[in-house]
């Protein structure tokens, strides 16, 4: 398949799943937004973020797993709901809230395209040990410190993206509970996270952290990313049945 007709084929289911998305979210008449819609909204932006990579990188060997994952994530709203907040009508009118949300999806997106280039990495580097060369989408790749240096440059924009969500949820929090951070586990989690990919960032920088060291700390900031907003949401909603 030539890149042109694969780019068309990803920008088609694409566009459905951002109509699906605008008449399910934006334009409903309740502000829902749970584990289901976070998880679509998430592989929604990391799909078109790598669309948009692949005129400038051949990275089209990511797109078996990214798009794996986004048919299977794109359907969730209709299955899971969400529950509606008490809260819910106040926090639709917050521009602090909903700027907290737009930041949020940006940031977990961003990560979950640096944990699939890094998985991507590791891929590669698994066949180049055993194999004398690369076949297939792999043969296209640009050399692995192109890929490295790219991971980085995601986690890095990524985190920043991460602690401007951080700092406008205090804010927030602050002016609708009174309180500038709420310790629950969503909260703990998140910051866990961003304190993990902070220390991976710092350890490039300080120590040229890369390959499998990199991949664990990468893995693991990103387990905890998921556990945070996503994780804790799915606990609340489909095991407690809670808003």
């Amino acid at each position: 398949m030539s890149p042109s007709w694969e780019r068309a084929a990803v920008l088609a289911p694409l566009v459905l799943h951002a109509g699906l998305l605008y008449s399910g979210i934006f334009a409903a008449a309740e502000l829902r937004f749970g584990f289901a819609q976070a998880l679509s909204v998430m592989m929604f932006l990391a799909v078109a973020m790598c669309w948009l990579e692949a005129f400038f990188v051949p990275i089209e060997a990511l797109y078996p797993l990214l798009l794996v994952g986004a048919a299977l994530c794109a359907p969730l709203p209709a299955f899971f709901a969400g529950r509606l907040s008490p809260d819910a009508a106040s926090l639709a009118q917050s521009s602090e809230f909903r700027l907290h949300l737009i930041f949020g999806m940006l940031a977990y997106s961003l990560f979950t395209v640096a944990m699939l280039h890094a998985l991507l990495i590791a891929r590669v580097e698994s066949r180049l040990h055993g194999t004398p060369g690369l076949g297939g989408p792999f043969a296209q790749l640009p050399p692995l410190l192109t890929l490295e240096r790219l991971v980085f440059m995601l986690i890095g924009a990524a985190f920043a993206v991460l602690t401007v969500t951080l700092v406008i949820g205090i804010a927030y929090s602050e002016a609708f509970i009174g309180r500038a951070l709420r310790l629950e586990h969503k909260t703990v989690f998140v910051i866990l996270s961003w304190l993990i990919f902070g220390l991976l960032l710092v350890g490039r920088w300080r120590y040229g952290w890369r390959g499998r060291t990199a991949l664990r700390w990468t893995l693991a900031g990103f387990v905890l990313l998921m556990l945070g907003y996503p994780g804790s949401r799915f606990v609340l909603e489909v095991l407690l049945h809670r808003a």
